[in-house]
């Protein structure tokens, strides 16, 4: 009785206050989220989980050392994804952020990501970014994918010391430059041994990833793997 109370409530309130697709603002049906089905289908997902030798992890051979990477969909200019991402980030809609995290964490658990890593590591905003934002958006994603694959998250052992400010206008020398000694392991031992999974929003240079894989590799006999919601491509 409870529950057809609950399910009516939600339908009265959906039909009130309908949601609508942050793609092509059409009015979702009930079984929806974020996106409805057509603009699904618009993802540009790569499939690269399933790739070993994929576009996300050749960007980073020979740069550091990694276990295994991956990004879950391909960032365009004026693509889909990229809309998604600014509303997530810059417009503080933390519902698309779960959505696509979500959808990361079925796609690593489906490979069997889930088996052999220890906790997961989200890429750390400095604290005056993060007290600005109110949020970092690499936290909101790391939370459903944890919960999809079932495993930990340290939010608060990799730090980033340095502001660094937006990387946007940066060239490739001045982004690998500019994260140089950025970010800190404050506890190796929370670390030491462990297969962590680092994840991030979108990958562009890789100068994020690698400055905090600079900082993680200082930690003996760490593991470190790479996932991504994002990779720029043009």
């Amino acid at each position: 009785m409870i529950k057809s109370l609950s399910s009516l409530w939600s339908g009265m309130l959906h039909f009130i206050y309908p949601s609508l697709c942050e793609g092509c603002g059409k009015t979702l049906l009930s079984q929806e989220e974020v996106l409805c089905i057509e603009c699904v289908a618009l993802l540009p997902l790569t499939m690269y989980h399933q790739i070993a030798e994929n576009q996300t992890a050749q960007r980073f051979a020979g740069r550091i050392n990694f276990e295994n990477a991956t990004s879950l969909a391909y960032y365009t200019k004026e693509g889909i994804l990229q809309h998604l991402l600014q509303e997530f980030k810059y417009r503080g809609n933390k519902r698309v952020g779960s959505f696509l995290g979500k959808k990361l964490g079925i796609a690593l658990k489906k490979e069997g990501w889930s088996s052999n890593i220890d906790m997961i590591v989200p890429v750390p905003l400095h604290l005056k970014k993060a007290k600005s934002r109110g949020y970092n958006q690499s936290e909101v994603i790391a939370q459903q994918v944890a919960e999809i694959l079932n495993v930990s998250i340290n939010n608060l052992n990799l730090i980033r010391i340095k502001n660094t400010g937006t990387q946007t206008s940066k060239s490739r020398v001045e982004r690998a430059d500019n994260m140089k000694n950025a970010f800190l392991v404050k506890e190796s031992a929370a670390f030491a041994g462990k297969h962590i999974l680092l994840l991030d929003d979108v990958l562009t240079t890789g100068a994020t990833i690698e400055g905090c894989v600079a900082a993680l590799s200082t930690v003996a006999g760490i593991k470190i793997s790479i996932a991504t919601i994002g990779i720029a491509t043009n």
